[in-house]
C-alpha cells in the first residue's frame, strides 16, 4: 500500500522559514510527479507547487508562492522537500503532498495523498 508522509510543519513567525518533507515507503517518488497542496480553514484545497517525474524534473509554482517556495527532490532519501521562505500569515494551512503520473495544480491529477502537516504563521 502506498503511503506518503509529510513532516516539518509547525509554528513560525511572519518572515520565517520552514522546510516540509514528503517521504514514502515501498514507493519510489522519482517515478511520479509530486505536488504540494494546502488547505486553510474554510477554503478549498489549493495547489502551490509540483515537480515532474525524473529524469529531467521541472518545477512549477503558483503565483501566490513563486519566489518564496522551492520544491526539490532527494532521490537517495526518496524524499521531496518544500522549502518555504518569507512566510506570511496567509500561508497558514494544512499542507499535503500527493503523487500522480503527470502533476498539475488540480488535485484530481493525483492518486495518493499524505495525511497533511499543519503550518501556522503567526506572531
Amino acid at each position: 500500500q502506498v503511503q506518503l508522509v509529510e513532516s516539518g510543519g509547525g509554528l513560525v513567525q511572519p518572515g520565517g522559514s520552514l522546510r516540509l518533507s514528503c517521504s514514502a515507503s515501498r514507493f519510489t517518488l522519482d517515478y511520479y510527479a509530486i505536488g504540494w497542496f494546502r488547505q486553510a480553514v474554510g477554503k478549498e484545497r489549493e495547489g502551490v507547487s509540483y515537480v515532474s517525474s525524473t529524469p529531467g524534473s521541472s518545477s512549477f509554482y503558483s503565483d501566490s508562492v513563486k519566489g518564496r517556495f522551492t520544491i526539490s527532490r532527494d532521490s537517495a532519501k526518496n524524499t521531496v522537500y518544500l522549502q518555504m521562505n518569507s512566510l506570511k500569515p496567509e500561508d497558514t494551512a494544512v499542507y499535503y503532498c500527493a503523487s500522480g503520473p503527470w502533476g498539475g495544480f488540480d488535485s484530481s491529477e493525483y492518486d495518493y495523498w499524505g495525511q497533511g502537516t499543519q503550518v501556522t504563521v503567526s506572531s
